[in-house]
């Protein structure tokens, strides 16, 4: 593509927004931003798309948003009649420009005929998918760029049972997309037209409503949480983010009655303005929480990420200080506290199933195992856990009881069929105030978990391969992988190389080769002899390619040396 002809059109473009104007004048001296910023468009993938705020069909603006929506709008077009009449949901988190890009896609889904039911205010994604599933609509859209920096947003899109679109239809989906070539031409009609025509519809408290009312299904012992809701103390905050406005009221029709908002973080903020990163991944996100944990004596710490999807644990140790846990921790302390309420009342379901990814610890496949349910494993990405849970749906001999990923998302009630920290939010509240009533902290049980079941730590490590050659780099990278299988990691011989791509299982040891029943990824994870893993898999969302590590010891101290080494083995395999 022809960067600086695709500039030239946009430059001359009469109708281009003004804020956009502004921004190409502003780079107008500086061919490395503009090329960056024309040549390509911005990548729509099987997640959506995700990019940097600005003019160009590289970034992040109202004509690349329009163009994802012209691609959904014949999608939909494509199915049938009634598709187009179930409408599209349409909500957003706290980003620049979300409220603005929110309403581009409704008037361009409105200029097919196609009704769009927009969230009146911010709302968080697992509403969202609610909401899909709630107004019977054909499909969702989520305008967030979740974790990422101020500087970006992005827009995700479900199918209609509340899901992110499963790969078969999200190709259908991309296809579309592709096949418009210029974002700039693409039709929309005006906002007063579309409200006459019935093609626009504002939504909120009464979706909110049916949204908290089955929010109400997700505590296991109300009335644990009534002996406990006064000597809990929860410190929340939604790091500037959506999480407030249906978090708090989740808390407070759960019965807690010590919770306490981080208030330097309570209210939405675009800039995320006190922390480096709005990721509750990350342990700086908990600086004020952390604070706040220390002057009210907290015994948990909770954090959302802006959109509301993911939920990060801070818990209290016996010395005072806080632990901040990891997605892979937090669910093992979450399953585990389900199966032994649900075992304490002999409510275990008799085919109860727990779904997680590839990439996730195998402590709660240990955990279900004890307890007598069955570990399921999925591909990366929580549509295909929504998958599973829409096929357990029309099977008797499948009950889905839990589901999680290791990037801090998990599901305990498909009402939604996302990950759901308002979900989490309650659960992870409930888990503590069982163990506080039991004398006991969730780091307590934590260590009992490794003690009784062996000691797993899993570490990511995310190489960025930013530019025009990043994603050369990530494909020679997996290239050379495949056919070039390392030996070992570590200095521990690889037993079993799983090629999700291929869709093949291999023994090193026997070489036999077996087919895996799962769709195609672009994957390979290894089995150390010694029940470690790595896992290499490129970001489906970012110019990332990401490696797992998932150790397994009997001590502590052997396992942070296995750590050192597998992590030293795989910086030796990253491009310098």
């Amino acid at each position: 593509m022809d960067w600086e002809k695709t500039y030239t059109e946009w430059r001359n473009f009469e109708g281009l927004d003004e804020a956009l104007k502004k921004d190409l004048r502003n780079h107008e001296n500086d061919k490395q931003s503009l090329e960056d910023a024309f040549y390509a468009p911005l990548e729509f993938g099987t997640a959506g798309m995700r990019g940097v705020l600005g003019a160009g069909i590289n970034r992040m603006n109202i004509y690349t948003i329009r163009q994802a929506t012209e691609g959904l709008a014949l999608f939909i077009d494509s199915l049938n009649e009634d598709a187009k009449q179930k409408g599209v949901a349409i909500a957003y988190d706290c980003r620049h420009q979300s409220p603005e890009f929110s309403m581009e896609a409704a008037k361009t889904l409105g200029h097919h005929g196609i009704k769009a039911y927009v969230f009146e205010s911010l709302r968080p994604t697992p509403e969202l998918s609610f909401a899909v599933r709630h107004l019977n609509a054909a499909a969702g859209i989520m305008i967030t760029a979740s974790h990422n920096p101020p500087e970006y947003n992005g827009y995700k899109v479900y199918g209609e049972d509340g899901g992110q679109m499963p790969p078969k239809e999200a190709e259908a989906l991309t296809d579309f997309v592709r096949k418009i070539d210029n974002p700039l031409t693409v039709g929309v009609d005006s906002e007063t037209e579309l409200k006459e025509k019935g093609l626009l519809e504002i939504i909120g408290e009464d979706v909110d409503q049916a949204y908290l009312e089955e929010m109400r299904t997700v505590t296991i012992d109300s009335e644990l949480i009534s002996r406990m809701q006064d000597e809990l103390k929860i410190v929340f905050t939604p790091l500037h983010g959506t999480g407030k406005m249906i978090g708090e009221r989740a808390l407070k029709n759960a019965g807690f009655n010590q919770v306490y908002l981080v208030p330097e973080q309570a209210e939405p903020d675009a800039d995320f303005s006190t922390v480096k990163s709005p990721n509750p991944e990350d342990p700086q996100a908990f600086e004020y929480a952390i604070r706040l944990g220390k002057e009210i004596d907290a015994d948990i710490l909770i954090a959302t990420d802006p959109d509301a999807d993911r939920l990060g644990l801070a818990v209290r140790t016996a010395k005072g200080h806080y632990e901040v846990l990891n997605g892979n921790q937090i669910a093992s302390l979450l399953l585990n506290y389900i199966l032994t309420a649900l075992d304490k009342e002999k409510m275990v379901p008799k085919n109860a199933r727990v779904v997680k990814s590839i990439v996730s610890s195998e402590l709660p496949t240990a955990i279900a195992e004890k307890h007598g349910a069955r570990m399921v494993n999925v591909l990366t990405g929580f549509k295909f856990i929504a998958e599973k849970i829409k096929e357990y749906e029309t099977d008797p001999t499948n009950d889905f009881i839990f589901g999680f990923e290791e990037s801090y998302g998990y599901l305990i009630k498909p009402f939604v069929r996302d990950k759901d920290a308002m979900q989490a939010l309650v659960l992870v509240s409930e888990m503590a105030a069982y163990y506080k009533e039991l004398g006991e902290s969730c780091f307590d049980v934590l260590q009992d978990l490794y003690q009784e079941h062996g000691h797993f730590v899993e570490k990511t490590i995310s190489v960025t391969m930013a530019g025009m050659d990043g994603a050369k780099q990530i494909d020679s990278l997996m290239r050379e992988l495949r056919e070039n299988t390392p030996q070992a990691f570590g200095g521990v011989k690889i037993a079993t190389v799983e090629d999700y791509q291929a869709q093949t299982h291999k023994s090193k040891v026997t070489g036999q080769e077996t087919a895996i029943d799962m769709p195609p990824a672009n994957v390979l994870k290894y089995f150390l002899s010694d029940n470690s893993w790595i896992a290499i898999r490129p970001s489906g969302t970012e110019p990332k390619i990401k490696f797992y590590i998932g150790a397994y010891a009997a001590s502590a101290l052997e396992i942070t040396e296995k750590i050192r080494l597998f992590e030293k083995d795989i910086q030796e395999i990253v491009p310098k």
